[in-house]
């Protein structure tokens, strides 16, 4: 499924900055809190500077080291921009297209006298329909504009025959994450912020008995929930991979027109779906056949309602950040309307705008660079296949064929994506032109069905700070705007970098082998290529790293509520990953400086300055609801647990900053685990 397989190696959603061209420091030293000992709280040791430095903004939930590059990215795609918004642009451009929805965003006198009216088509199409035939028809119709009520339906790779593209199922329909939001008692509060939520937007939206209708949504939403499988089950990609023809999926789920919708979402009837959850489709199927239809209407209401909320009048947005943004995540200050614009066009014409980064602030040296220090990685990875104490040889020789035959992307794609059937109207709403967008989206992505994959297509954006590894495709890739400070400084020595960019190859790499991405060939086909005994020795491993995050407290217990704990088995792959990263960049960083005197910088070693290097990646400031959310759904582990709890199963940490037994960063040997 399409969440399992891209597998993101640092947080969502980061955008890019530019390539710096002022000098930064290898270790600028101001970031450190020098009042703490390394062996007491590295996390605060190498960061609390930078957290009093950087003390978190109002309109963040989370602010850090790479928010600051983001920030700095921002200012300068909206520069690129407002140059287009004061020139001609050709009809039909890409320039038309970004300026156009980027004016339009920022139109809030447009946007204000509109109000409700952009949803006016959309909603009585809604309420005008009379029986379940017809609303079956609507669910499919709504499915091409990019709406999701009740399950998503998407192509892609075939995850055990990887050069064909065939269409997917997967549970949804939820407003507010995942299900424990619905049906656990610590959440009972931000369940009823979210009822508040909906009836104020069906008010402003002009239904009639808003809060009813807010009621019927949710009731709604509480049987999705109930049937929709846990955040850690969807991690089971095995058991996601459920093969269905679509008159199979008609029997297997009667209470659902499977016939109709296909036919209205343009979709042939085909003999090979994979259906994720067939038990959510089960309770789902039988729910949706004997519910009432008004109740069934007011849902689909509301995911139209609170998908636009955010692109339409400020009474709207207001009511979209006071739930989603304030009490959700902590966040007290609205964006400027100038960012939220900017971030529209970055987003629905991705690689137009990272065409022009590109060309603007990419040199090609910064492409070799990273070409090397992959090359380096990758020879590292090797050793440590070689190396392994708990891995026989004929397992050995499949994982250096994995390894082996990588395809590594690297600052942008060699195809842009074409655009040009994309139509942005200035003349329609903001609100049609998103629709518009997104009904594009959605039939590009099926247009690929029953098609042979497209391994030069790139899942993120040149502009993007992050980088991932796709199973499916058996690659690793690392866009332009990664490349700088703090991942990659010109300006450091081989430790930092290594602790900083090497981290980040290596945790990608070792994506590849962990527990997700592990069952995966070389070819990209979902297959077991391991021995059992090595299988299972594999699985004892990573379930020390789950029982290390698992003891890990995030709040406190408070009003009644439990203690919020880390969640291992959720963030499982992500820990794996900085577990090999951290592991594989310092072997790839001896390799670099053996035979080199590099002597002390600042005060610190060689070793030193790799662990500095890490840490300073994970700077942050973060809200206790952003906290809470994140550890809910997030398969990332937070910042300051990334680095506090993942070094200390490295005994060159402890040699590095004189930890010994007793300190609070030691860990007993008999604790650790050597994974990769």
């Amino acid at each position: 499924m399409k969440k399992a397989l891209l597998i993101m190696a640092m947080a969502s959603a980061l955008m890019a900055c530019a390539q710096k061209q002022e000098k930064v420091p290898a270790i600028d030293l101001s970031n450190l809190d020098m009042t703490v000992s390394p062996a007491v709280d590295f996390y605060q040791y190498s960061t609390g500077g930078w957290q009093k430095n950087n003390p978190l903004k109002p309109e963040y939930a989370r602010f850090g080291s790479f928010d600051k590059l983001s920030e700095e990215n921002v200012e300068r795609l909206n520069e690129l921009f407002s140059g287009m918004t004061s020139m001609k642009t050709e009809k039909g451009s890409v320039e038309q297209k970004i300026s156009d929805l980027y004016k339009q965003g920022l139109d809030s006198v447009r946007l204000n006298a509109e109000g409700a009216a952009p949803l006016k088509g959309i909603l009585d199409r809604i309420y005008s329909v009379g029986n379940k035939d017809e609303l079956v028809k609507l669910v499919g119709e709504m499915h091409n504009e990019g709406q999701r009520p009740f399950f998503g339906a998407y192509v892609e790779s075939d995850m055990v025959d990887s050069d064909n593209q065939i269409l997917y199922f997967g549970q949804g329909g939820l407003g507010i994450g995942n299900r424990d939001y619905y049906d656990k008692p610590e959440n009972v509060s931000i369940k009823e912020g979210y009822r508040n939520f909906l009836a104020k937007v069906f008010s402003l939206a002009g239904v009639d008995s808003p809060k009813k209708a807010a009621e019927n949504a949710l009731a709604v939403e509480d049987v999705l929930a109930q049937n929709s499988w846990t955040s850690v089950q969807e991690r089971d990609v095995q058991a996601q991979y459920n093969v269905y023809s679509t008159d199979q999926m008609a029997s297997a789920f009667p209470g659902f027109d499977w016939k109709a919708y296909l036919d209205a979402s343009g979709i042939p009837a085909q003999e090979k779906v994979v259906v994720g959850e067939p038990s959510f489709f089960e309770g789902f199927s039988n729910y949706f056949s004997n519910e009432d239809l008004s109740i069934l209407k007011d849902y689909l209401s509301a995911r139209v309602i609170s998908g636009a909320a955010s692109s339409l009048s400020d009474d709207f947005y207001a009511a979209y950040f006071d739930f989603f943004s304030t009490q959700m995540s902590g966040i007290t200050e609205q964006r400027p309307r100038w960012k939220r614009a900017m971030q529209v066009p970055n987003g629905v014409l991705g690689e137009a705008v990272g065409k022009m980064y590109v060309e603007k602030y990419f040199p090609a040296s910064s492409k070799e660079k990273m070409i090397t220090l992959v090359d380096n990685l990758k020879a590292a990875f090797s050793q440590h296949i070689d190396e392994l104490d708990w891995m026989g040889d004929e397992t050995k020789a499949k994982a250096h064929e994995k390894l082996d035959n990588f395809t590594v992307k690297i600052g942008y794609p060699d195809k842009w994506k074409d655009y040009s059937t994309l139509e942005i109207d200035p003349d329609k709403s903001y609100y049609e032109n998103l629709t518009a967008a997104s009904k594009w989206r959605v039939a590009d992505n099926l247009s690929k069905l029953g098609k042979p994959t497209d391994r030069t297509e790139w899942g993120m954006s040149p502009q993007t700070v992050n980088a991932y590894y796709n199973p499916s495709t058996n690659e690793i890739c690392f866009p332009a705007a990664i490349l700088q400070p703090p991942f990659f400084n010109p300006d450091a020595d081989d430790p930092v970098n290594y602790g900083g960019i090497g981290v980040v190859i290596g945790h990608e790499m070792s994506h590849g082998f962990d527990d997700q991405g592990r069952l995966f060939d070389s070819k990209g086909n979902m297959s077991n290529w391991w021995t059992e005994e090595d299988a299972a020795r594999f699985n004892e491993k990573a379930q020390v790293l789950v029982k290390q995050f698992d003891a890990v407290e995030i709040l406190p217990a408070k009003d009644g509520a439990p203690a919020l704990m880390a969640n291992g088995q959720l963030s499982l792959g992500e820990n794996i990953g900085d577990h090999g990263g951290l592991s594989i960049a310092y072997t790839a960083m001896q390799n670099a400086i053996a035979g080199k005197d590099l002597g002390l910088i600042d005060g610190f070693t060689p070793d030193q300055r790799f662990y500095l290097g890490y840490a300073a990646v994970w700077a942050q400031n973060i809200t206790d609801q952003e906290k809470a959310r994140r550890t809910r759904q997030d398969v990332h582990s937070l910042a300051v647990n990334r680095v506090n709890v993942s070094v200390k199963n490295f005994q060159s940490f402890f040699d590095a900053f004189g930890i010994k037994e007793g300190d609070p960063m030691w860990r007993p040997e008999s604790e650790r685990v050597h994974i990769w």
